[in-house]
């Protein structure tokens, strides 16, 4: 990896990769201009928010920890929503700025919002958290995307308050969720499970939605350090899943939206989310170093795709379910995201000079 940073861009002194250190300058300057990507309190906004606490935590830069006051004290000013699997995405970042700043205000928030989730959030059969978003019910329905949004932030609260049976219910979801979504077959995770129709609606092995398998197991194993074979079985999930994606990465160093589907295309955000989980599982040794050059690889594209202003191009937009066909994943705009910022800013965090 260093071989490969060295040949993309310029190295300076200190622990920071170049391209990093530019890449972090950019993101301190669009944050104030672009405002409009953070006027509400949603699941973009949530993982944006954890792309820049990433970048706070690997640049101690204070401007990144300013940025994400500002944003929740507006917020908190103006009131918070209503509570559903996607408005919680922004506890997760609070949480970790909460426990960083010592902060009760935003802890009692917190606090306030799992126990929501804990005994107020609807469940399927077999109690599984019930993706109900802002707009629709969905009724009986696991989504891979609940495990980012809500499973980590229930977890992450339990441990900074010593709340045992918090952790236990987290990781009671990534069990179920693992169980209906990852396909025992090859080893990727499909979209969703639904518990009324008893299938995986379209069958979609969509990019982004593994992307959020791939980080959320790694950050609960690191959140929650669950032992014995509750880790055996998570790590068993990341693994197959890695396995699965490498013959399917394009030569381009990127994957497809439907990973799968060659003619389906190619996409940034799920592409950094992999290189994140590859370089991240690296590290925390639950997988080995045939993922290296698969990460450079995911490294350089990602790197091609980010403009002068420091955007990252090709993400697709928010993806809802696709219920009957795969073509509606094919639709999907492509455009700039927090998400899309954020899951490039992690990708980058762990990269080492």
């Amino acid at each position: 990896m260093k071989t490969l940073v060295r040949d993309k861009r310029d190295m300076v002194g200190g622990s920071l990769p170049a391209f990093m250190i530019a890449y972090a300058q950019k993101q301190a300057a669009i944050l104030p201009r672009e405002k409009r990507y953070y006027a509400s309190w949603e699941w973009q906004q949530g993982v944006g928010l954890l792309g820049i606490w990433g970048l706070f935590k690997r640049t101690n830069d204070k401007k990144y920890l300013d940025a994400l006051r500002s944003y929740f004290d507006a917020c908190i000013t103006d009131g918070l929503p209503g509570k559903n699997v996607n408005t919680m995405a922004p506890i997760l970042p609070l949480s970790f700025l909460a426990e960083y700043t010592n902060s009760d205000k935003y802890m009692k928030i917190c606090e306030e919002w799992a126990k929501w989730a804990m005994e107020e959030m609807p469940r399927t059969e077999e109690g599984g958290m019930q993706h109900r978003t802002t707009d629709d019910e969905n009724v009986g329905e696991l989504w891979d995307d609940t495990l980012m949004m809500t499973v980590l932030p229930v977890a992450n609260i339990g441990r900074i308050l010593g709340k045992p049976e918090y952790i236990d219910e987290a990781t009671y979801q990534f069990l179920l969720h693992g169980e209906y979504l990852a396909d025992p077959g090859t080893g990727l995770w499909y979209h969703g499970f639904s518990f009324v129709r008893k299938d995986h609606f379209a069958g979609a092995f969509w990019g982004r939605g593994n992307c959020w398998a791939t980080i959320t197991i790694l950050l609960f194993l690191e959140i929650a350090k669950p032992r014995g074979a509750v880790r055996r079985y998570l790590c068993s999930l990341l693994r197959r899943q890695a396995d699965a994606l490498l013959p399917l990465q394009d030569g381009s160093g990127m994957w497809h939206t439907l990973l799968d589907k060659p003619d389906s295309y190619l996409e940034a955000s799920a592409t950094a989310g992999f290189g994140y989980g590859f370089l991240k599982g690296m590290k925390m040794g639950v997988l080995d170093e045939r993922f290296e050059n698969p990460a450079s690889l995911a490294l350089n594209a990602i790197l091609s795709r980010i403009d002068g202003e420091g955007v990252l191009g090709d993400v697709s937009g928010g993806t809802p379910m696709g219920r009957d066909t795969q073509d509606f994943y094919r639709s999907i705009p492509i455009q700039p995201m927090p998400y899309g910022q954020a899951l490039a800013a992690l990708f980058f965090c762990q990269v080492d000079a």
